[in-house]
């Protein structure tokens, strides 16, 4: 049996609830295929036109207008110091809740929501083996593979 879930789940709030529970977004940076916890998600747009924003980090690629909210967007792909690429009509920006803070996660292309049971997630090895695996924080395993789990508080704020 399959574990994507076949319609769209989008949040209208950043909290998790029992309807939300073990739902995870996946996405794809290069090959890699990662995921973060459904409560946590505003909502996925296209990409929108950025404003650069200087001497910030380079995986910030500036700030965006939400609906009137101005919104930090970060590109998972170079945050993960993979090699940039255009964005083109499968890129797509992840509005994320995380604290008090809202921003736009820019990666390659969207996977689907998928329910990982907790029985499915365990702790990732030890080993450091690329950089990126400093913002895992749990490995899901579902039908179709591995989904490395976001820990989003690295990903955002350790610099």
């Amino acid at each position: 049996m399959s574990n994507i879930v076949e319609n769209d789940v989008l949040m209208e709030s950043g909290n998790s609830t029992d309807s939300t529970k073990n739902m995870y977004l996946a996405f794809v940076i290069e090959d890699e295929q990662f995921a973060v916890d459904v409560g946590h998600i505003k909502e996925i747009i296209g990409v929108e036109p950025i404003t650069l924003v200087p001497r910030t980090e380079d995986y910030i690629k500036g700030i965006f207008n939400l609906r009137g909210d101005i919104v930090p967007a970060i590109d998972v792909r170079s945050r993960f110091r993979k090699p940039e690429i255009p964005y083109n009509q499968l890129t797509c920006i992840v509005v994320v809740f995380y604290q008090d803070y809202i921003l736009g996660l820019i990666v390659d292309s969207i996977l689907g929501v998928y329910i990982i049971e907790e029985d499915m997630i365990s702790s990732p090895p030890n080993a450091k083996l690329s950089y990126s695996n400093q913002f895992v924080k749990n490995i899901g395993k579902a039908d179709d593979g591995i989904k490395l789990l976001l820990d989003l508080e690295k990903l955002i704020f350790d610099i």
